[in-house]
C-alpha cells in the first residue's frame, strides 16, 4: 500500500519528529511504500492566494482555484501534493497540538492543496462519498497536556471534540475513512522508558492501519439526514441520534 505522511513540526529532534521516523521505518518494514511531506523542511508556503493559480485572478478565489485545477494552472508545489494524495491509500497527518488545533503550516497545506473541484465542490459528493472515498486517513498527535485534561470533564474539553473539525470537517468531508487518532499526551520531559512505551503503542496502531475499523461517521447520503443533496439542507433527522448523544457525537453512528 502507498502511505503519505504529512509532517508538521519545526524540530526534527522532537517527539513528533521521532515518531514520524518510527512510522516511516515501521510501515516500510511491513512492505508499504511511504512518502513524507515535511512541511517545515520544504519551507511550505502556508498562505493561499492568487499566486497559486498561474495568472487566474478571479473573480472569486474559490472558483479560481477550481479553474486552475481543471486547466492545469496550479503552481507546481500544489500539483505535486495533489498527486501524492491521489497515489496514497493511507494519509497520516502528524503534528503537535498547538492552541487546540494543527500548526498553521499544516492548515496552509490543506488550504492550498484541497482546491475546489479537486477535494470539494458543488458537484462533488462529500461526507462518506467524497473524492477520496476508499482511502484511509489518521491523525498522529503529540499534546503537552495530561490525558485527564482532554476528557468530558477535563479543562481542555474532550479530545474527540477538539479533533472533530479535522477528522470530520476535513477528512470525512472529502471522503476518507477516518481512523481513530493516535494521541500522545504529556509529551514533554520523557525518559527513555517513556519513549519506548509510546513507540510500542504507535507501532501497534500503525500495524492495524489497514484493518482497523474507522470512526463510524454518518454518511450524508446514507439516509440519516434531510434532503437528497446538501443544497436541500442536511440536518440529522429526528430519532436518528444515538441515545444520550449530543453535539458532535450526533454525527457518529452508535455513540452516546
Amino acid at each position: 500500500m502507498n502511505v503519505l505522511i504529512v509532517y508538521a513540526h519545526p524540530d526534527p529532534n522532537s517527539l513528533s519528529g521521532s515518531l514520524k521516523d518510527l512510522a516511516v521505518d515501521a510501515l516500510r518494514a511491513d512492505g508499504h511504500d511511504v512518502v513524507v511531506t515535511d512541511l517545515y523542511a520544504m519551507k511550505w508556503q502556508a498562505a493561499a492566494d492568487f499566486t497559486d493559480f498561474d495568472g487566474i485572478a478571479g473573480p472569486d478565489f474559490m472558483y479560481a482555484s477550481g479553474e486552475a485545477y481543471r486547466s492545469g494552472g496550479l503552481v507546481e508545489d500544489i500539483r505535486a501534493e495533489q498527486q501524492k494524495l491521489l497515489d496514497a491509500d493511507l494519509v497520516i497527518l502528524q503534528f503537535p497540538l498547538w492552541w487546540f488545533t494543527m500548526p498553521a503550516i499544516l492548515k496552509g497545506w490543506i488550504d492550498r492543496v484541497f482546491t475546489y473541484d479537486f477535494a470539494y465542490g458543488a458537484k462533488v459528493s462529500r461526507y462518506g462519498a467524497g473524492p477520496f472515498a476508499g482511502k484511509r486517513a489518521m491523525l498522529a498527535i503529540t499534546a503537552g497536556g495530561k490525558i485527564g485534561h482532554y476528557t468530558e470533564r477535563g479543562v481542555n474539553g474532550p479530545i474527540d471534540d477538539l479533533l472533530f473539525p479535522i477528522n470530520h470537517g476535513v477528512l470525512s468531508f472529502t471522503g476518507f475513512d477516518v481512523l481513530p487518532p493516535f494521541v500522545e499526551h504529556s509529551a514533554v520531559h520523557l525518559n527513555d522508558q517513556g519513549y519506548t512505551e509510546i513507540a510500542d503503542r504507535y507501532r501497534q496502531q500503525l500495524a492495524t492501519a489497514f484493518t482497523a475499523e474507522p470512526i463510524p461517521y454518518r454518511s450524508e447520503s446514507g439516509g440519516d439526514y434531510t434532503g437528497v443533496t446538501y443544497q436541500d439542507g442536511s440536518e440529522l433527522m429526528p430519532g436518528r441520534e444515538s441515545p444520550g448523544a449530543n453535539g458532535f457525537a450526533l454525527h457518529v453512528a452508535g455513540t452516546a
